[in-house]
């Protein structure tokens, strides 16, 4: 099953440790494995330079500081690019030691000339190790199926402690896919001094974007050399559920352009033009063939609406069509031909999305690949043109006489109409709609003549719900027994699908109910628990499932007290930090979840008091409950509703007042009392 964070499209160039927050963990455990044949040996006169630095004072959760950057970029011709990386480290604390680990990626079309670290240690020789101390590993694939030739050479730097001073260089060249480079100067530790020079033949030039970051000129290095300078740059803390890396870190995007050529002639100076290149690797993969026209005709049989005829080929391809990434040179980028893909069955992102593109042409439905990157907020409208995606969907121009509630996904484009776009990698969510990481969410819509930058539709938070309605008795004993249904919707649905798909014993079907009870209840028991249209993906996902909590009513004296909010949790503690709140907050997607509970009271016992109710209303979300009797019989009802995807700085106390009274009202007791007393 393929999962939205598939990297089927973009292909890293090569990692600097500083940036690499999805792969750290990963290199730092494979390093653990490695014994560095370190020798004796002075490190470089560059490094020694820096032992002695002067440094602001840096708090306790500071882990190192980058002492020295330097990125030399030399374009040798259009087919050769050299690029030359030097990094110090100062480990300030024992969790900065994983800065002592380089990893460097490498594939046939990029070359590793060069890999040296070295350790100044606070007292003692300097050790250093060499490229023959490093060892090379397949790039980690996160699930599914991949085949790709990216490598990774891995170099542990001996004694990266608290006090020692880290260092390393290598030197790649490469053979370029395009004329573009990013220099990322920001990163999670703090940056004292950071430089990063160009060199071009002559007669080029070059484009130069700054992406968070005031525009900074180059200084003339002497023949065509061009250096840029930035110093004492903040790092940039994880927060929970921050906005993406690429959506924070300060960089440069450098252009490159031969003799002759403008920012007009290069195929990545602007998203027109990226567009366009990757429609020229699109040309002549879409050619239908017998065997595809076969089975279009066979998929539409006794459809007479255009509707019927493009789910049934959506449902092909999301589920007959298996997801294997199989990434080799251009690979990366480029999809292969629709009757290889067909013929074999199986497919990336791209691969899915072109062979859908040419069934849907056999029906005479237009549609167009839509590049992305999954993580909301990595690409916004301001973001100059760059390889910033790495996900592949299409938008699908629907036919006038298609009218139909269940197409969500649309937008109106002001030349091409209607457009429906659609994850066919997706194969959970239905036809109609897509992922909450698609949603609100800026994609480039690859059109004939050329890319534009669209946003797609924000679905109504109606369409990502949970209904959770439960009917329950209550004994004198305090044992809370009864029914529970539970529908969900949207990413709420496709996310418990996608979990249960990966289940193989059939009483770890019940792990989800058994882990929202556990949150929930002190003790439980389940009596009986179903699931409910598993593999209908066009209709909501649900639970059905009956339990018993002894003593869920707490004695007081006489009295007992009722939790009328029996489960589930919409409270947060995210923001409950000492640490003033720096990014936005980031949703998944919109919201609206609703629990009602019918306590039925037991015998010889009344109602007593009652909880107050909650009304809390912000302009990204709410959320209301309210709790009444009728006659024996205790009610409660809740719904929460998040409308705004991203929250930010300025609304952190309105959202940490919103998640107080959300906590607040889900520990709030409903008082019983025998019944004819008075208390």
């Amino acid at each position: 099953m393929a999962m939205a964070s598939k990297l089927c499209w973009s292909r890293v160039r090569y990692m600097r440790p500083g940036n690499r927050l999805h792969l750290a963990f990963f290199f730092w455990v494979v390093a653990l494995a490695l014994v560095p044949q370190a020798v004796g040996g002075d490190a470089p006169q560059w490094m020694h330079a820096l032992v002695g630095a002067s440094l602001p004072a840096y708090d306790e959760k500071t882990n190192a500081v980058l002492l020295y950057s330097e990125k030399d970029v030399t374009v040798l011709s259009a087919n050769k690019i050299r690029t030359h990386v030097r990094e110090v480290y100062k480990i300030l604390r024992p969790e900065g030691r994983e800065r002592g680990v380089v990893g460097v990626y490498f594939d046939p079309s990029i070359k590793i000339t060069s890999l040296h670290g070295w350790c100044i240690p606070a007292q003692g020789k300097d050790y250093e190790v060499k490229e023959k101390d490093a060892v090379d590993f397949a790039a980690p694939a996160e699930g599914g199926y991949l085949i790709e030739d990216i490598r990774s050479r891995v170099l542990r730097i001996p004694a990266p402690d608290p006090g020692n001073i880290v260092g390393f260089e290598y030197q790649v060249e490469e053979q370029p896919f395009w004329l573009q480079d990013a220099w990322q100067f920001q990163q999670i530790d703090p940056v004292r001094e950071s430089y990063y020079s160009l060199e071009l033949p002559p007669g080029w030039v070059f484009k130069a974007s700054w992406l968070f970051h005031d525009e900074i000129k180059p200084e003339e290095a002497g023949g065509n050399v061009l250096q840029w300078k930035v110093s004492d740059v903040k790092g940039i803390r994880p927060e929970a559920d921050m906005p993406p890396w690429e959506g924070l870190a300060s960089k440069m995007i450098v252009s490159f352009f031969p003799p002759g050529g403008t920012a007009q002639s290069n195929e990545f100076a602007s998203w027109q033009q990226i567009g366009q290149w990757y429609n020229n690797l699109v040309n002549g993969r879409m050619d239908a063939s017998a065997a595809i026209k076969q089975e279009v005709a066979t998929l539409v049989a006794g459809k007479n609406d255009a509707l019927a005829k493009m789910q049934a080929i959506a449902q092909f391809v999301q589920h007959d069509i298996r997801y294997v990434e199989i990434r080799f040179g251009i690979g990366g980028w480029q999809p292969h031909a629709a009757p290889d893909v067909f013929s074999h069955r199986y497919g990336d992102c791209k691969d899915k999305a072109t062979l859908m593109r040419t069934m849907l042409r056999e029906i005479g439905v237009d549609s167009y690949h839509v590049v992305i990157n999954t993580e909301r907020g990595s690409v916004t409208h301001d973001t100059p043109a760059h390889n910033a995606f790495n996900h592949v969907i299409l938008a699908i121009k629907l036919p006038d006489n298609v009218n139909d509630p269940s197409l969500i996904a649309l937008i109106q484009h002001p030349k091409l109409g209607r457009i429906l776009f659609f994850d066919p990698t997706n194969e959970l969510t239905p036809f109609g709609q897509i992922g909450g990481y698609l949603q609100a969410n800026y994609g480039l819509l690859v059109a004939p003549e050329g890319g534009e930058l669209v946003e797609l539709p924000q679905q109504p938070t109606a369409m990502n719900s949970i209904r959770r309605v439960g009917n329950l008795t209550l004994d004198a004993s305090g044992l809370l027994k009864g029914d529970v249904e539970e529908a969900r919707l949207g990413n709420r649905a496709w996310v418990e699908r996608r979990q249960l798909h990966l289940v193989t014993n059939n009483a770890d079907r019940i792990k989800p109910i058994e882990s929202l009870l556990g949150g929930s209840l002190s003790s439980f028991q389940i009596t009986k628990a179903t699931l409910v249209n598993l593999d209908q993906t066009d209709l909501p996902f649900g639970f059905k499932y009956s339990f018993q909590s002894p003593n869920y009513a707490k004695a007081a004296g006489n009295l007992l007290l009722v939790r009328p909010r029996v489960l589930g949790s919409k409270s947060s503690g995210v923001l409950e930090t000492k640490e003033t709140r720096k990014f936005p907050l980031e949703f998944e997607g919109p919201v609206r979840d609703t629990d009602t509970f019918n306590i039925a009271l037991p015998p010889g016992y009344d109602v007593d008091e009652l909880p107050p109710p909650a009304d809390v209303n912000y302009s990204f979300g709410s959320y209301h409950s309210k709790t009444e009797v009728r006659g024996r019989t205790l009610c409660y009802a809740r719904t929460m509703e998040i409308r705004e995807l991203s929250v930010p700085v300025g609304k952190m106390d309105d959202l940490k007042r919103f998640y107080r009274a959300i906590a607040a009202d889900e520990r709030n007791t409903a008082v019983l009392k025998p019944a004819g007393s008075s208390k």
